[in-house]
């Protein structure tokens, strides 16, 4: 009887130290998909965030703020939904993404003028080069794209 008190009491002990450590586990998973490429989260940051970021770099008109997170928000719905389809293998899955990338860049660069489309044709250039050096950044020895 004594054994059987200990064990039960030895459990629960173990289960209130496990359980808040279970939580925060919990906590930091529902949390990782918010951040901007910054965690675990590789998929396109959130669509009002970027037309914002966009908005500052390009100076977009409001006519064309809703346009590009129009653009945006579908790429960004169509990425989730390719995101669940596991019928797909790794190398079908990767295709359509850039698919979807690439409608959505053309679709962007046709709402814009064209001093704003020589900018987003650099800000894309410089996107590319940190991808091909194997990281986010600007080429080593590059400088950073301007801001």
């Amino acid at each position: 009887m004594l054994k059987q008190s200990l064990l039960i009491l030895a459990a629960a002990g173990l289960i209130s130290i496990a359980v808040p450590f279970a939580g925060a586990q919990d906590t930091m998973r529902q949390s990782a998909p918010m951040q901007d490429n910054g965690g675990r989260h590789h998929g396109p940051p959130d669509p009002a965030k970027r037309t914002a970021e966009l908005t500052k770099k390009l100076n977009l008109t409001s006519d064309q703020q809703t346009k590009v997170q129009d653009a945006l928000q579908s790429e960004h719905s169509q990425m989730e939904s390719l995101h669940q389809d596991s019928s797909l293998s790794q190398q079908d899955r990767h295709a359509k993404m850039m698919d979807i990338r690439k409608s959505t860049d053309d679709q962007i660069r046709g709402v814009l003028d064209a001093t704003q489309q020589k900018k987003w044709d650099e800000m894309q250039a410089n996107k590319h080069e940190g991808m091909h050096n194997g990281h986010g950044g600007p080429p080593e020895g590059g400088a950073p794209p301007q801001q």
